[in-house]
């Protein structure tokens, strides 16, 4: 079949869309994946939760030949050039992807952003917006592609949405107890010699599997860039470094107490816009709820939804949780995962499938979603359980 040019699949979305909302049957059955998806309907609404992009190492080790910020493009930590064009990209191929759903000219009644209060997380959304919104028609002001859209933050210490690093007494308790857990014992006894040659050559206390996935993080940063690694690393970077890194992003959600008190009000939010959505009481009644976050956001948040498989990952990763309509009152949610530049992955969510009922989804993310954070990050509290 000869490809659908954009204003025909725009056309061809929005008469499918008609149909279905006039009819409870679903009488369309081809269209080109891009817009309408036969089998898992139209898109009407999108959670968009990614991770930054490209950025100088956070941190050094004591031995580190690279350890001066003078042999870096920017300092420790801080988006990159290349991070800001991987954004840049990602906000093109979402402008792309929901052309027939969000309008050129921006509106804070279509979409709405959120970041941590970190210099790379907000800059990966300014770059992603530049992409997503160039100025057209009237919203141009000036000679440059680009206009102000804003991105909204709180500070590190209040945010409990994205960097869960607000003080949660119980969570702290509970991740001790993983720590400290056989199975997790085992995993730093199994690697008690690699921490040892760590500590040996780095000058660094290596004492979990986060610690080698600290050092694997700057050595694949520096590798990245082209800088020569210390000679005893030839023996541990990448593969032994990397499966034990991959570990350590099963750690922060390892149970369902960690998920619901870490990722469970990042996902409480978004199925909430999904619920409200679906009964036409989200207001504004927005389009993209866009938020800009870390690695260990995105994997905490697919852990939560136990569709994560470990892996650290990449630069600009995105999660995509969709609200898709396929007839009258006939709502489903799909996840689907871009790790690349290539097209989104869509996963299949435990005992619901890749087309999830919007009544199921909400009822199995139940025992992961907080009704009360504050309260129940006490240590007495029991308010875990439904």
């Amino acid at each position: 079949m000869a490809p659908f040019s954009r204003l025909t699949c725009r056309m061809f979305a929005f008469e499918a869309f008609v149909a279905i909302t006039s009819t409870s049957l679903i009488i369309f059955t081809t269209s080109p994946s891009s817009c309408v998806n036969p089998e898992l309907g139209i898109v009407i609404f999108a959670n968009v939760l990614f991770r930054h992009g490209d950025r100088t190492p956070i941190t050094s080790y004591p031995t580190d030949p690279w350890g001066n910020e003078s042999f870096w493009p920017v300092p420790f930590g801080e988006l990159t050039n290349i991070g800001k064009h991987q954004h840049l990209m990602l906000g093109r191929w979402l402008r792309q992807n929901y052309f027939y759903l969000l309008p050129r000219h921006y509106s804070p009644h279509d979409i709405y952003v959120q970041s941590t209060d970190v210099d790379r997380t907000l800059m990966s959304a300014q770059a992603t917006l530049a992409g997503l919104y160039p100025p057209g028609g009237d919203q141009v002001w000036g000679e440059l592609e680009w206009m102000p859209i804003p991105v909204h933050t709180m500070p590190v210490c209040d945010d409990i949405l994205l960097t869960c690093r607000n003080y949660c007494p119980k969570y702290e308790k509970e991740l001790r107890n993983v720590m400290n857990s056989p199975e997790v014992r085992k995993i730093d006894d199994d690697n008690k010699e690699l921490y040892d040659y760590l500590r040996k050559n780095t000058g660094y206390l290596v004492q979990s599997v986060n610690d080698v996935a600290t050092i694997y993080d700057t050595l694949h940063i520096q590798v990245l860039y082209n800088r020569t690694l210390p000679e005893w690393t030839k023996s541990v970077y990448p593969d032994k470094l990397k499966a034990v890194a991959e570990v350590s992003y099963t750690i922060p959600t390892r149970n369902k107490i960690l998920q619901r008190l870490y990722s469970g009000r990042l996902l409480g939010e978004m199925v909430d816009h999904l619920v409200k959505k679906a009964n036409n009481t989200l207001t504004p009644n927005r389009k993209l709820w866009i938020y800009s976050a870390h690695d260990t956001t995105v994997a905490n948040f697919l852990t939560t939804l136990n569709v994560f498989e470990p892996h650290v990952p990449p630069y600009s990763a995105t999660v995509l949780v969709e609200l898709r309509i396929k007839a009258v009152d006939n709502f489903v949610v799909t996840v689907s995962y871009k790790n690349s530049s290539a097209e989104p992955i869509q996963l299949k969510l435990p005992n619901c499938g890749v087309a999830c009922p919007l009544d199921k989804f909400v009822k199995l993310t139940k025992d992961v979603i907080p009704k009360n954070w504050a309260k129940e990050c006490l240590l007495d509290s029991t308010d875990y359980k439904n």
